[in-house]
């Protein structure tokens, strides 16, 4: 399948969820993080020689894999989010949570990987049961970091929302609390817990390059959680001086790219079984409480295939000399690999000219993941799956 753009009008009419959103409330939650045990910052890389190699200001890359030991940024939106419905139910403050009482409250999610992950590392350091489903073709690696982290977990034979609403279905009967990273009309106020702990990764790297302003952001997009968050939080930080920020999704699961190109003012889902090897980008149904920032900030949306991902992969991972190599996996990598398919390939000047791309342009992209697939990252990057199509 080929790769599609659309650039999108803005709607500029805000949203209740806004002030979530904020320098201020970043702040806050980079302190909550900051007391977490082996809390440390991500590093930003400057790519020195990739963008003097593809004729471009700047490139740097937010590398995820190193936060909390979890090879993935999904541990800030669970830690926060579990704490404030603890902080919340049990009427203490944030402080208090880690004195409450082992495994008085159970947590319920589903997931592609990284986010159950987060959920359940989060619940473990607080002693409290985490129960984790995920959808039909996950890798077992992904399934046993989950359950070593002390969760319950298995694989459903349900795609990714199916696999969401059989979540919210055990949370229903069980009486358990569901955490998840989408949002819909009538669960929204976990969700935006969840997407507020992001922040922590997105002031970080504003921290970072100091001085230094991006021209344009790239960020991946699955439900659109962390990317609402990221859009929300630099439009607060750069006001009118805002990057151009694009979305990044599979062309088998690109539910905001079909929400955008229809601009209808409705949600647009993909159905079926999302197959991608952008496993963390495979769903279906946009988060409604992202899709509000995204609505209002968002620039352009990209459909692209799977060899996106894996040009990415490559070029993180083998670097030319002088700059940093990342590990990143399918879904952390496929921003680098569109941004250096959109400045190398002839057939994608048009689409190079549309995003606004030039020897001026500063460039930041959101490493998510490392290689939380490692069988499947060695098959791209050493056997060459997934070859340029």
């Amino acid at each position: 399948m080929s790769m599609k753009i659309v650039s999108f009008k803005q709607d500029p009419k805000q949203s209740k969820f806004d002030q979530l959103f904020s320098i201020q409330e970043a702040k806050s939650v980079k302190a909550f993080h900051e007391s977490l045990p082996n809390y440390k910052a991500t590093p930003l890389q400057e790519l020195k020689r990739l963008s003097s190699e593809l004729g471009v200001k700047g490139i740097y890359v937010k590398d995820e894999s190193y936060r909390f030991g979890l090879n993935a940024f999904k541990g800030l939106g669970g830690s926060y989010a579990l704490a404030k419905v603890i902080a919340n139910t049990l009427n203490i403050s944030l402080d208090d949570v880690q004195q409450v009482k082992p495994n008085t409250f159970t947590f319920v999610t589903a997931t592609d990987g990284n986010h159950g992950r987060g959920v359940a590392w989060a619940a473990q350091n607080l002693q409290q049961k985490a129960v984790v489903y995920m959808p039909k073709g996950s890798a077992q690696e992904r399934l046993d970091n989950i359950r070593k982290l002390g969760a319950t977990a298995e694989i459903t034979d349900l795609n990714y929302d199916d696999t969401v609403r059989f979540a919210k279905e055990q949370a229903d009967i069980n009486g358990w609390t569901l955490v998840q990273d989408t949002a819909w009309p009538g669960y929204e106020e976990i969700p935006a817990w969840i997407m507020q702990g992001y922040m922590t990764l997105a002031l970080e790297a504003v921290e970072a390059l100091g001085d230094v302003k991006p021209t344009h952001i790239f960020l991946q997009a699955g439900v659109g959680a962390m990317a609402g968050a990221l859009t929300g939080f630099f439009h607060d930080i750069y006001q009118t001086e805002l990057p151009v920020i694009t979305y990044v999704e599979p062309n088998q699961a690109d539910c905001l790219f079909k929400t955008a190109e229809a601009n209808d003012g409705k949600l647009h889902a993909v159905e079926g079984d999302l197959d991608s090897i952008m496993a963390g980008l495979c769903c279906g149904e946009v988060c409604t409480v992202g899709w509000e920032q995204i609505r209002q900030h968002g620039s352009h949306f990209v459909s692209c295939p799977d060899f996106i991902a894996a040009d990415g992969m490559r070029v993180l991972g083998n670097p030319l000399p002088g700059d940093t190599p990342i590990i990143s996996g399918e879904s952390g990598a496929v921003t680098t690999g569109l941004v250096y398919n959109l400045l190398t390939k002839p057939e994608f000047i048009t689409y190079k000219e549309q995003i606004g791309l030039s020897d001026n342009s500063v460039i930041l992209c959101i490493s998510t993941e490392g290689d939380t697939d490692k069988e499947n990252y060695r098959r791209v990057v050493w056997e060459g799956a997934y070859p340029k199509q």
